[in-house]
């Protein structure tokens, strides 16, 4: 199901070009982005904005993002949280409710679940029945999307493969090929997962190149370079 049918960036309305997020080329450069398949997912080398524009989809979709209390930084970038007041999304029939999900946040929530759950047990439910903090990182995330992932809604995904073995990657994979296939979802995102790019029916954007454009799943860097190790580990590895 596509609830998010496109976003336009209006870089007219950049408030500067000399600060993240707003001095990438590509962003400067891409007018919007379709959504044409259920599950879409954003690639690309770390900084070229992926995560940026997922959180900017996420606020410009009315969807809560979880937060750390404390983000001290070095250097503060009073624009970096700002692109979502620079874009504007189409829906196809009307807005609907989902989550952003990022594995820092993830962490943060299941410990604040563990105490709400003193007082009120049957909030596990929600989530598998089980305390997220007592199994190991790939169960507790499998029984999150498990449950949360059965509702109808946008789900926005930052990175999911963060510390999960292979084998709860595919358990990931064949889960979201099951929701896909019930039609009440559409995912869009972040990863530099090539199990998780094999989906069939997706769509995949790379943030590689000048504008964000679509690319096949065995053109991507992350395929070629996985099939290239695997085929001769040697050829990669300086002794």
């Amino acid at each position: 199901m596509i609830y998010l049918k496109q976003v336009n960036i209006h870089s007219e309305k950049f408030p500067v070009l000399n600060f993240y997020p707003f001095n990438q080329k590509l962003f400067q450069k891409t007018d919007n982005l379709t959504f044409d398949k259920a599950i879409t997912f954003f690639i690309g080398e770390n900084g070229t904005g992926k995560s940026t524009l997922l959180k900017a989809l996420a606020y410009k979709c009315g969807i809560h993002i979880w937060q750390s209390e404390f983000n001290l930084r070095c250097e503060h970038n009073p624009y970096e949280e700002d692109l979502y007041k620079s874009i504007s999304v189409q829906w196809e029939n009307g807005m609907v409710p989902g989550s952003f999900f990022g594995s820092q946040i993830f962490t943060h929530f299941a410990k604040n679940l563990e105490e709400w759950a003193i007082n009120d047990s049957e909030m596990l439910d929600y989530f598998g029945g089980k305390s997220l903090i007592t199994q190991s990182h790939g169960q507790s995330l499998m029984s999150y999307f498990q449950s949360r992932y059965n509702r109808k809604g946008i789900y926005f995904l930052d990175e999911p493969e963060t510390a999960m073995s292979p084998s709860s990657l595919v358990e990931l994979l064949n889960l979201l090929i099951k929701i896909n296939k019930q039609g009440h979802a559409q995912f869009i995102i972040v990863t530099h997962s090539p199990f998780l790019l094999a989906l069939p029916e997706s769509q995949i954007l790379t943030f590689d190149n000048s504008i964000i454009e679509p690319i096949e799943y065995k053109d991507t860097e992350y395929y070629k370079l996985y099939k290239n190790f695997m085929n001769d580990p040697d050829e990669f590895i300086k002794a």
